[in-house]
């Protein structure tokens, strides 16, 4: 690795973000440039902190939320990438995460060495997804189609590596169990991602249409 990869944390919560901070601030590969409780205090620091590659944010925080916040991070840091780190796990709160633009998305209950795998894979251009939100991601694009529907669906080799992360699997055995290299499995699940993206926007824009007429 040429650099330390540099991140950022976001979180309310004075143990949460203490235990990142602390255990991250002692990691050869990792250096927490800034930690900070809400998204008006990071975007004070700001101006002040090298650029992070990896921001990790909570989403129910004081003032700016989380997800407003990514749309205002992308403003400063366009590179960055955002890892959701919440205690929700409805699947509206995911997608809307990752409509928003978040790369990955974990539970507050993800032991720290889990999130820092979460941290490289991201770092080497994958996307976090772990065995909760693969349930979720399985359960959307299983649900019931519309015939004529312009919805993606998962591919063959996207259902199975969506399925080995629902069993639990880290990616380095995913990758094991259906002979195929790290970095396939990574590019699978960026492209999950991005159907996701799309999926999510146009599910979005559909609720506010609805809500329009309603006003109306």
């Amino acid at each position: 690795m040429d650099r330390m990869i540099r991140i950022a944390i976001i979180e309310d919560i004075d143990d949460v973000r203490d235990s990142l901070a602390g255990y991250f601030g002692k990691d050869p590969e990792i250096e927490c440039v800034c930690a900070a409780g809400s998204m008006e205090a990071f975007f004070e620091k700001a101006d002040t902190i090298s650029p992070p590659d990896i921001i990790l944010s909570d989403i129910g925080l004081p003032g700016m939320n989380g997800i407003v916040g990514i749309r205002e991070i992308r403003k400063i840091f366009p590179d960055v990438q955002i890892i959701m780190l919440t205690i929700f796990s409805n699947s509206d709160k995911i997608f809307q995460a990752i409509c928003a633009g978040a790369s990955g998305y974990l539970l507050k209950t993800t032991p720290l060495s889990e999130t820092r795998r979460a941290i490289l894979d991201v770092s080497q251009g994958g996307s976090s997804m772990s065995p909760v939100i693969a349930r979720k991601v399985f359960e959307y694009f299983s649900r019931p189609r519309n015939r004529g529907s312009e919805e993606e669906t998962l591919s063959p080799k996207e259902k199975q590596i969506v399925q080995a992360l629902t069993d639990g699997l880290s990616y380095k055995l995913v990758a094991d169990r259906l002979s195929i290299s790290l970095h396939t499995v990574r590019f699978h699940i960026r492209h999950i991602y991005r159907k996701l993206h799309v999926n999510s926007k146009a599910e979005v824009i559909s609720k506010m249409l609805g809500r329009d007429r309603e006003a109306y």
